[in-house]
């Protein structure tokens, strides 16, 4: 028969029941592994000394718990955080879109800066292009866009 430690046992458990708590105020923290496994082994340490410490039986629940709490966990992050695609954006996605230029756009260097949703991309145009202006993508170069203005001025015409 083996002799338990009373306080100690109920300490585990307590320290089990504080983790599922915390995982559930924090969910995706993981605590729900460690936690389950604490309560499990308390438990056993309590109520069923021998199975835990002297026979084989008391690691092999402890084993199966963990894989259990493990399976549950992942089951439970899938639940609260749905996967979604990831965001990406390529040049050929964004033609035709609109944009905004916040750095004046100077002919055929990488100077331009446009807003695009919420990014940021270099610009190249044919003609400068003032901060402020609406533009419209007509084509992606690499890492920059081509624009041009969505109500382009006219030309003067000559004397």
């Amino acid at each position: 028969m083996v002799s338990v430690d009373v306080p100690f046992g109920i300490a585990i458990v307590v320290i089990g029941i504080i983790l599922l708590a915390l995982e559930l105020a924090h969910p995706g923290v993981l605590l729900f592994i460690p936690g389950t496994i604490l309560m499990v082994a308390g438990f056993l340490y309590l109520l069923l000394p021998d199975v835990l410490l002297d026979s084989i039986l008391g690691p092999i629940i402890v084993i199966l718990v963990a894989i259990g709490a493990t399976l549950i966990e992942m089951r439970y992050l899938l639940w609260i955080g749905k996967p979604t695609k990831p965001m990406s954006t390529t040049t050929a996605g964004l033609i035709g879109e609109s944009a905004i230029v916040t750095v004046a756009v100077v002919p055929h260097t990488l100077k331009g800066k446009v807003r695009i949703r919420s990014e940021i991309w270099s610009a190249i145009a044919d003609q400068p292009i003032p901060a402020g202006t609406h533009v419209r993508v007509v084509h992606g170069e690499g890492v920059s866009l081509r624009v041009e203005p969505v109500d382009p001025t006219p030309p003067r015409p000559s004397d």
